[in-house]
């Protein structure tokens, strides 16, 4: 997924002179910190200085660094074995998604785990398409799916960089929150309506219960299925197992990564009876998806969240910085949980560098008055008076 932050010379190391080569793709904008260790909620730089983490690797660190837990969940299961095809059975696989599913505390019956969201998504919709014979799918403006031909197909914005000769289906986008256009473009010809319940890239955009609800009462009229992209946005995120849950709204598919493995890569799709019912001997593959080290990884975050009541420190921490942080250049929030934006009244990456200089890493968004907040799952109010206190310091 593409981050919106200060970009430093195509081969030069973060943290240093700016001459040394190295042979990474030239292809991301990097901050300019070069993290060599991390624990909690803090990162270590090349200089021995501490970092407060509020960009969470981009949504991806829940339980944030060296987490006791997960570290030896993986160590375990990487000692009893690293690797099997998902053609030879394993119990920590089944385990995995069983206990994905009761997590969810949603009507899933069965979990296909891939790699990444943009898998997760390539194959929630191809199955819609399967499902239905149909042939266009219905977005929201602004949002990201995937670099992938079907994901980056309904991601907002991806003609700059698509690249493939043309897009594989049918596509229209609906602007958020217009209640009129999801009778217009969501029709018998939809195969699926694809959306983030809270917008990530976009800039943490609450899209909100009456906004979903219309697109499951229109998806139940035409036949079309409905997929929550909470790849971002899910996975305890919003102080809840997922943004259904907060909103009342089931799917017929939840597309969920980033937070799910800690940072072990790892993807799921979870589906609901009549999607399930479809799956057959061969109709999805994978090669690393579903592996041990992911399901064990899996495990452990899930037996983290809920045996350390994460979920209600979402809730609780996410309420104090709504109510501590509107200070300095920042004017109002958005998001939900731990998927945060706050409002600026200067640019949003000027606000991000200052408080990089200031030893805290923060992110930003598309929309450029947004400094998104995606920090793990244990941050603490103190963690958040720091974050107070240097936006309080900064020119409004």
């Amino acid at each position: 997924m593409p981050t919106a932050s200060p970009p430093r010379p195509a081969g030069a190391s973060a943290d240093s002179p700016g001459n040394v080569r190295d042979f990474l793709a030239p292809v991301f904008a990097q901050y300019p910190l070069e993290v060599v260790s991390a624990e909690g909620v803090w990162l270590r730089n090349a200089r021995g200085e501490r970092v407060l983490d509020l960009y969470g690797g981009h949504a991806v660190a829940a339980l944030g660094y060296a987490h006791p837990g997960w570290t030896e969940a993986l160590t375990a299961q990487a000692r009893a074995c690293n690797f099997q095809t998902n053609a030879i059975p394993m119990r920590v696989r089944v385990r995995a998604a069983e206990r994905l599913v009761r997590f969810s505390q949603l009507d899933f019956t069965s979990v296909f785990f891939v790699n990444s969201g943009a898998e997760a998504n390539e194959n929630a919709l191809r199955l819609a398409f399967r499902m239905t014979s149909r042939p266009h799918v219905a977005a929201v403006e602004g949002a990201f799916h995937g670099r992938t031909a079907a994901a980056g197909a309904v991601t907002w914005g991806s003609d700059s960089w698509y690249g493939f000769p043309h897009k594989p289906f049918d596509v229209s986008f609906m602007p958020r929150g217009d209640l009129a256009a999801i009778a217009t473009q969501v029709t018998e010809r939809t195969a699926a309506v694809i959306v983030e319940p809270v917008q990530g890239l976009a800039g943490a955009v609450d899209l909100g219960r009456p906004y979903l609800e219309a697109l499951r009462r229109r998806c139940d009229e035409v036949g079309a299925l409905l997929i929550f992209d909470e790849v971002q946005c899910g996975f305890g995120r919003v102080g809840h197992p997922f943004a259904a849950n907060l909103y009342g709204v089931m799917p017929d598919m939840i597309t969920v990564a980033k937070a799910l493995g800690n940072g072990f890569p790892c993807a799921a799709l979870l589906t609901c009876a009549k999607v399930s019912a479809t799956l057959s001997l061969g109709l999805l593959g994978t090669t690393y998806g579903g592996g041990p080290m992911a399901c064990a990884a899996i495990e452990a975050v899930i037996e983290a969240i809920e045996s350390e009541d994460l979920l209600a420190n979402v809730r609780r921490v996410s309420d104090y910085i709504r109510r501590t942080c509107i200070v300095g250049p920042v004017q109002a929030s958005q998001g939900e949980g731990f998927l945060l934006g706050l409002r600026t009244s200067r640019p949003a990456k000027q606000i991000q560098a200052e408080l990089l200089e200031g030893g805290i890493l923060t992110g930003t968004a598309t929309d450029g008055h947004i400094l998104r907040l995606l920090p793990p799952f244990i941050l603490r109010e103190e963690h958040v008076d720091m974050l107070r206190d240097a936006l309080a310091s900064l020119p409004a």
